[in-house]
């Protein structure tokens, strides 16, 4: 922090800066020793075009008609032409946190130094960022190879004054906000605005959002998994470290470690040590196979997504001839999305997989053949009275939607651009689908961890674990024990509510990759 603005030293943000970023409005500032590569680069880009050599991006077209030059003179409106054709996006507006979250993500990479993008151009995007101008980015449109362009186009039309934002809690014109803010726009220089709109920022994005809301129910998951386990009388004994260290996988230990503290010191499971019954169901009994699987997933696409959000991904690149110092623009494919792609795949099973092991606990909790004891349907009464017979259902319907999502979006591609790009990632609606599985999973588990409370509740006086007991009583501040039958959808939105908002987080510290 430097005057309360957010230090960003190019190529170093980690997962923790990163969800801070999407979840706060903190300013943010470029570290002072990185303008001097951005400004190096910008020069290299202004001789190559002195020299008059063809070059991608430079003074030739895009795509398909990366053959045809461009003449010096028209170089300015080759840039502003390419932003504007390319917003072609479609469908809802992304909400503003994601907008600015692509806008950070886009200053990261052109800060390396290897875009030539101007200083100018650079804080103005800053500016953007810090005065909450967030430009109106439909959500669909990229099929996440030669960049996000579409995304990225809307993202960057605001620069040059066109299109619109969200500026104040309204939506507006850019040349209005860029006004009323006393901004102004720039005039797009070779290479800018190809640098602008390649790039898998948007892909990028989404997909950490996804990760981070992954992340919010996995940990509600740990949580309700070990109250079900409570509340069902079952048994700790299958996570005990042994059993984990003779098979070895990481997530596994991991997870059966702290299940086994989370249920540490229930009462409980005390009063029933000496019970005659062999085994739990393989939802109870199998949570560290199952779950450390899971994390094991989002440790993986954590780890591509971070050095993705921190890497260069635009084309071509600006580099100096090692031997000579010469200006060189090299065209590759970092613009190829497909290892942004795997990883939303993977966390797409892993919220798959959080969801489907909770909706089994939670019919175990409803039927009174398999709960040791529960009420039929977690009620007084039942018959009278239903109970969470219909939330279950809800849970398995939510179930089933995240199963047929699940299908990996990597394995599809369809050519573009008169098959110049003809291998596609499709990585962002890839990227996107994972925000709304994790939400479809958040009430999911918290019909679970409803269900759970209500079990231990019928349980008293017996109380549970001292760190469960602590769930319970965040679960009770905001919806009370069922008694009898009443409107479920309210208790559920408020215990969705604390999943989304990552509350049990703090319970299954150590084990998340954004800690």
């Amino acid at each position: 922090m430097v005057d309360g603005h957010f230090e960003l030293v190019p190529g170093h943000l980690s997962l923790a800066e990163l969800r801070a970023l999407l979840e706060s409005n903190r300013p943010i500032r470029l570290a002072d020793d990185a303008w001097s590569a951005i400004e190096h680069s910008a020069e290299a880009v202004s001789e190559v075009l002195a020299n008059g050599r063809a070059t991608y991006g430079v003074n030739t077209g895009f795509g398909s008609l990366a053959t045809t030059r461009i003449p010096t003179e028209s170089v300015a409106a080759l840039q502003r032409n390419l932003v504007l054709s390319h917003a072609a996006g479609a469908g809802p507006l992304l909400e503003d946190k994601l907008v600015r979250l692509i806008l950070i993500l886009k200053i990261n990479s052109l800060s390396l130094g290897y875009s030539g993008v101007r200083r100018s151009t650079l804080e103005l995007l800053i500016a953007f960022v810090n005065r909450g101008i967030l430009p109106c980015v439909p959500a669909q449109g990229s099929v996440g190879a030669s960049g996000d362009l579409a995304p990225l186009a809307h993202m960057s039309l605001p620069l040059i004054g066109e299109g619109e934002v969200s500026f104040k809690g309204k939506r507006m014109a850019a040349a209005d906000a860029l006004a009323k803010a006393g901004l102004k726009p720039v005039t797009l220089g070779a290479k800018e605005g190809l640098a602008l709109l390649n790039g898998t920022q948007a892909s990028t994005a989404f997909a950490l959002a996804g990760l981070f809301a992954v992340e919010n129910a996995f940990a509600a998951g740990m949580v309700a998994g070990a109250m079900s386990v409570d509340a069902m009388l079952g048994s700790d004994v299958p996570f005990q470290a042994r059993i984990h260290a003779v098979r070895g996988q990481v997530g596994q230990m991991l997870v059966a470690e702290k299940l086994a503290e989370l249920l540490s010191g229930s009462e409980i499971r005390t009063s029933h040590l000496d019970c005659d019954r062999v085994q739990d169901p393989y939802s109870l009994r199998c949570q560290p196979q199952v779950m450390g699987a899971v994390i094991d997933l989002m440790s993986y696409a954590a780890g591509v997504l971070r050095r993705e959000a921190n890497g260069v991904s635009d084309n071509p690149l600006v580099f100096r001839n090692e031997t000579d110092g010469t200006a060189e623009i090299v065209s590759g494919g970092n613009f190829h999305a497909e290892p942004v792609a795997f990883a939303a795949d993977a966390l797409a099973l892993a919220v798959a997989e959080i969801g489907s092991i909770s909706e089994r606990r939670m019919a175990l909790l409803v039927d009174a053949k398999m709960s040791s004891g529960l009420p039929a349907f977690l009620v007084a009464e039942p018959g009278l009275n239903s109970g969470f017979m219909i939330a279950q259902v809800t849970s398995s319907a939510l179930t089933a939607e995240n199963k047929m999502l699940a299908h990996p979006a990597s394995v599809d591609s369809l050519p573009t651009s008169a098959n110049q790009e003809d291998h596609v990632s499709m990585a962002a609606h890839g990227a996107r689908r994972v925000g709304r599985m994790a939400e479809n999973a958040a009430v999911v588990v918290g019909i679970e961890l409803l269900a759970a409370a209500q079990g231990l509740d019928f349980r008293t006086p017996l109380q549970t674990s001292p760190r469960l007991a602590e769930a319970l009583g965040a679960i009770r501040a905001r919806v009370s024990f069922l008694d009898r039958d009443r409107v479920m959808a309210p208790d559920m939105a408020q215990i969705t509510a604390l999943v989304g908002e990552g509350w049990f987080r703090r319970l299954v510290t150590g084990i998340l990759p954004s800690e």
